[in-house]
């Protein structure tokens, strides 16, 4: 009895080898298709993106498993699963050419408060889910941001506008201002105290 059930949890019923390659073809596979369908699909996750992922892991999973419940068969599966996205990882370290052809570039959105509309057509973006991404990092008007691009692992970076040369000086002359204010104040305390 006990026999069979570890039978049952550790006998693999596909060879080791075709366990092992599974994986990492669905891998390799799912990582081009990945940066064929964009880097949108890294940025956000509406509702429609949500289901495809979910679809997707499920859609892959017999491929990676086969016809093989075992837990001799998931532990070889993991380990080609995290082999191959280890040896992805270190190739990619080791040559920022490869890096950059097989994670793309990074897409610039916004230049001084302008969106560049033909580059949000081409990452799929609407100008409502800029917005969304542009509020999240605490800008409430498109004229605050200097630049928003949006880098090869789908996150978004922004910036601010650069103040003007007439706002750096409008507030140095605040400051200078304040400080001589502060310095008259110490003075009246003074002269009050000496009277």
């Amino acid at each position: 009895m006990l026999h069979t059930i570890f039978d049952h949890m550790f006998t693999l019923p596909l060879p080791f080898l075709e366990k092992l390659l599974r994986p990492v073809i669905v891998y390799l596979v799912l990582v081009v298709l990945l940066r064929l369908f964009g880097k949108r699909e890294l940025a956000q996750l509406n509702p429609f993106d949500l289901v495809v992922l979910l679809s997707l892991s499920n859609t892959v999973q017999n491929a990676i498993i086969g016809d093989d419940n075992s837990i001799s068969g998931g532990v070889i599966g993991a380990v080609g699963l995290l082999g191959i996205n280890w040896l992805v990882v270190r190739t990619l370290y080791n040559s920022p050419r490869l890096t950059r052809v097989i994670e793309g570039s990074s897409t610039l959105l916004v230049t001084d408060g302008e969106i560049d509309m033909p580059a949000l057509k081409r990452e799929s973006l609407t100008e409502e889910e800029l917005m969304e991404v542009i509020h999240r990092q605490g800008f409430e008007r498109l004229d605050q941001v200097g630049r928003c691009v949006l880098e090869p692992n789908g996150t978004f970076y922004v910036e601010p506008v650069e103040p003007s040369s007439a706002d750096r000086q409008h507030t140095e002359v605040l400051a200078r201002i304040d400080s001589l204010m502060k310095e008259v104040a110490g003075l009246r305390a003074d002269m009050t105290r000496n009277s």
